[in-house]
């Protein structure tokens, strides 16, 4: 009966506007949020190039031109339309890329780029085709993510493992320290904690906030206006902060990704737990640390996405609609997760890669949905239509696995620092076997590797990175 209703309804918009009833923009606005268009989303093409498994992807301004970055430190050019490659070249990278970004108004001719060697680079291509890449600035640790000053082809930002944030401005090729975002819950015995960051996004509708979010359990909201510029201690002031009130406290969960909506809604991904939606009024307009002696009453409550397992990488969050209609996110089960951002109901669940669905990006303009995971390649879905049924079968069972997998976790308390670093090791364990896998008849599950992996880990002493990319079975944390 629902499904006849929504299909009713898309035959309707469809008649006003062929009758002139309806304002082109507005039949696009109806038609690329329609239930109907997002169930019938497919596969359209796979981008094959990269020769490690690929952590970003972004569309350009038009939409015409996909850039991906990529384990092998190669960014690659795509018109993803006609499923081919324009162009690659070395980034200059020592480490995993893991964003990508087209700074925009310069005719998708400069490129920056963040990678595990803490290292934030520029590409700039030339006439005649050539790329020189330059490095802008440098954190201690991996920086998973940048966010470019909305409309300005010159201002982005930078956020890294070591809780610094960076400004850059390409008319200076240099690196302003803004401040490093420390933990307010210090006192005399126990002072405040570096915060390593995973996550920043600028709010569009307000350009001079932007938010961040990393290995504690806050998502802080900053006024660049406000800010500093040199990284002093007073810099680090949010205006805003928000966390789920049963999260306040916790010791166990950090962010992976952020996003905000085009009306100023933060969408925090939490590791090993759940998606929440906060409204522009729902923070603590106070301090960390007097969030927790905060009235839970007092508190709205949060819109809440769950079915997802998010414990192996640090996968982004993001929206999807000409309204920000719905929320999307990828899963350590491989499948790509589509929920009504009103409602939090699941509309569409497919299968993005094999193993894990690290991030994914919305088209700016049509529904069209970019995304990429452990696999060696960039997948890109349209709405096709086609025969399969929007939720599959054993979507209950898969559900029940991801909370199970959650509920395991929950029972493993570790410090903010050592969650961080097994993250990292997970990602690369993740990676090895999958590669050991492939070149073999093993039939052992990437689950239960992944998760006999991490428990294995709580038996000794941290050791090194590099000790662990050798013998990954032999780094343990007590």
């Amino acid at each position: 009966m629902e499904n006849n209703f929504r299909k009713h309804c898309f035959s309707d918009i469809i008649m006003n506007r062929e009758l002139g009833f309806s304002h082109p923009t507005s039949f696009t606005h109806h038609f690329y949020a329609s239930q109907v268009l997002v169930k019938n989303l497919s596969l359209y093409a796979k981008l094959e190039g990269h020769e490690g498994c690929v952590n970003a992807v972004e569309f350009n301004s038009t939409g015409d031109i996909l850039v991906s970055g990529s384990d092998d430190r190669q960014v690659m050019f795509w018109n993803w339309e006609s499923k081919t490659k324009l162009f690659d070249y070395p980034s200059g990278h020592e480490d995993n890329i893991f964003q990508t970004k087209i700074m925009p108004f310069t005719d998708d001719s400069r490129i920056v780029t963040s990678a595990g060697d803490g290292q934030v680079r520029l590409g700039l291509v030339q006439e005649d085709g050539r790329v020189n890449t330059t490095m802008l600035g440098k954190h201690q640790g991996s920086v998973y993510k940048l966010a470019v000053e909305p409309g300005s082809p010159h201002i982005f930002y930078s956020c890294g493992e070591d809780g610094f944030i960076h400004h850059f401005d390409l008319r200076s090729n240099s690196a302003t320290k803004l401040f490093c975002c420390s933990s307010t819950k210090g006192n005399k015995k126990q002072p405040p904690g570096k915060i390593g960051l995973n996550s920043i996004v600028i709010d569009s509708r307000i350009p001079y906030y932007f938010s961040v979010g990393g290995s504690d359990e806050y998502a802080r909201v900053y006024d660049i206006r406000k800010c500093h510029w040199a990284a002093s201690k007073d810099s680090d002031q949010p205006v805003n902060t928000f966390c789920p009130h049963h999260l306040i406290g916790s010791k166990n969960v950090h962010i992976t990704g952020l996003a905000y909506s085009k009306s100023s809604e933060l969408l925090v991904s939490y590791n090993d737990d759940l998606i929440y939606l906060f409204e522009k009024n729902s923070s603590f307009d106070s301090l960390p640390s007097s969030a927790a002696c905060e009235d839970p009453k007092n508190l709205q409550e949060t819109q809440v996405y769950s079915g997802h397992r998010n414990a192996k990488t640090v996968k982004g969050v993001s929206f999807f609609g000409p309204n920000d209609e719905y929320v999307l996110s990828g899963s350590d089960c491989g499948h790509i997760f589509i929920w009504s951002k009103k409602e939090a109901k699941l509309v569409r669940l497919m299968v993005g890669d094999r193993h894990v669905v690290n991030q994914l990006e919305a088209h700016p303009h049509i529904p069209f949905l970019a995304t990429c995971g452990i696999e060696k390649n960039v997948k890109i879905w349209a709405p096709l239509g086609s025969d399969t049924p929007p939720l599959p079968s054993n979507v209950k069972e898969i559900i029940e696995a991801n909370r199970q997998g959650r509920e395991d976790r929950l029972q493993v308390t570790l410090a903010p620092d050592v969650i961080m670093h097994v993250l990292r090791l997970q990602r690369r364990q993740t990676l090895a076997y999958t590669e050991r896998r492939h070149n073999s008849a093993d039939i052992v599950s990437d689950d239960e590797d992944a998760e006999d992996y991490f428990l294995g880990l709580l038996d000794g002493d941290v050791s090194s990175e590099e000790d662990s990319l050798g013998n990954s079975r032999d780094c343990n944390i007590s």
